[in-house]
């Protein structure tokens, strides 16, 4: 009787083992599982800057472009984290009151919040990010094309998340200085757009203060300009994990595209 006394505990205890050990697993992969979701982040750019270079004319990001990219990207299940040169608040324009989705997000507390407070780069993890955004508006070709820190976070998230490095129209004046680590410009030998001289108002004050011609760099250092000619068409270039749009009306498509890249990388 004593044996099979015995022998019933040794069972419970080894059922019991089992049970903590799946109990576990479960909980391993649950952890596993949020610990993924919680990386499922995109990063947004933005700038600083309020004027036209040194001059009293203001300029601002393209709230448009910010939140037609956010919008569809929130709802694919991303979470989005803004950063600019100096963190902080950044100043919004463009906006249009009267497009749903952006007063959808005038109306969100806790979005305008995180725009009035922007991480720094140093507070970055690129880690944690599978694609870079850089938002365009006047205020793109400043402060953030040269800033080297915010180029060594896109570099990283292209090269070591294998992830997605993406722009939107001025937005593309953040790429024209990103170089892989071989040495050569990331945009090399690729279908690439942003918003062409064509468009721009080159006799205009504004146009003065612009450090580079978007277009011009991009061609000059090897990559494949193109643009659309009637503009406001949703024109858009994907080549491999470069992402780019020419204007805000292609913001949504830039930032489907990323979905859709991300969805076949994960595959």
């Amino acid at each position: 009787m004593q044996k099979i006394l015995r022998l019933l505990l040794v069972v419970i205890v080894c059922v019991g083992c089992q049970s903590s050990t799946a109990k576990k697993e479960v909980s391993k992969s649950i952890t596993d599982k949020r610990e993924q979701k919680s990386s499922n982040k995109i990063l947004f750019v933005v700038s600083n800057q309020k004027t036209y270079g040194d001059t009293s004319l203001k300029t601002s990001n393209h709230f448009g472009e910010i939140v037609y990219a956010y919008d569809v990207l929130a709802n694919a299940g991303y979470t989005i984290d803004f950063v600019s040169p100096k963190g902080g608040e950044v100043a919004l324009g463009y906006i249009d009151k009267a497009n749903k989705v952006q007063q959808k997000y005038l109306e969100n507390s806790d979005f305008l919040e995180k725009l009035k407070t922007t991480k720094t780069p140093s507070e970055v993890n690129f880690s944690n990010y599978k694609a870079i955004y850089y938002v365009g508006g006047g205020a793109a070709m400043f402060g953030v094309p040269e800033n080297k820190e915010i180029q060594d976070l896109a570099i990283n998230i292209y090269e070591k998340n294998n992830g997605i490095v993406s722009a939107i129209c001025h937005g593309t004046a953040g790429i024209v200085n990103l170089k892989t680590t071989n040495g050569k410009y990331l945009y090399e030998n690729k279908e690439v757009n942003g918003f062409p001289d064509l468009f721009e108002r080159t006799d205009r004050e504004y146009y003065k203060t612009f450090p580079f011609s978007i277009e011009k760099i991009i061609e000059k250092r090897g990559g494949r300009f193109s643009y659309s000619k009637e503009g406001w068409d949703n024109y858009y270039k994907v080549d491999g994990r470069l992402i780019t749009g020419q204007d805000p009306t292609a913001a949504a498509s830039v930032a489907k595209e990323i979905v859709k890249v991300l969805n076949e990388l994960d595959k």
